[in-house]
């Protein structure tokens, strides 16, 4: 996974995060999409997030990994 360091992340534009509002989950690049996915999965098997919410990351995340 590509190095994404603290000064990168704040510059990223909201579009490239799963849950825009939080900043949480980027998704820029193909390995961050899948980590963001496999995290909300952990997530919600540990009960800090809805089925609704890894849904909803999960679409986003599916985008840019179908990108060629």
């Amino acid at each position: 996974m590509g190095e994404l360091n603290t000064e990168a992340r704040k510059k990223l534009p909201k579009s490239k995060f799963a849950e825009p509002d939080k900043r949480a989950y980027p998704v820029e690049d193909k390995p961050h999409a899948r980590n963001a996915k496999a995290r909300a999965a952990q997530a919600v098997k540990a009960g800090r997030m809805s089925k609704a919410e890894e849904k909803q990351i999960d679409r986003k995340a599916d985008a840019v990994l179908k990108k060629s």
